[in-house]
């Protein structure tokens, strides 16, 4: 006997509005990397402009994690469905 389960859009109520909720929450985390860029570069800056290089590799870092965050948040959908792809394939 095998087991045969998919994912079904009509399953449950209140799968649209999670889907809304979940878009919402991408909106808000592309919003904060975009904001924690924007801090980070201060800090870089400031760090620069006053030779401090503890300052300016603090900035740096959180240039790179902000724009690693908003990758991440950007191809979270395509990374889930390469992997539920790449699951349906184990048999």
């Amino acid at each position: 006997m095998n087991v045969d389960v998919t994912p079904n859009d009509d399953g449950l109520p209140g799968i649209a509005a999670l889907r809304n909720i979940v878009g919402a929450v991408m909106t808000i985390a592309l919003i904060l990397s975009v904001l924690a860029l924007l801090i980070s570069a201060i800090v870089w800056g400031f760090g620069s402009n006053s030779s401090n290089p503890h300052l300016a590799s603090r900035g740096k870092v959180g240039v790179l994690v902000s724009c690693a965050a908003a990758v991440i948040t950007g191809a979270a959908v395509t990374l889930i469905n390469f992997f539920w792809n790449v699951g349906q394939t184990v048999s």
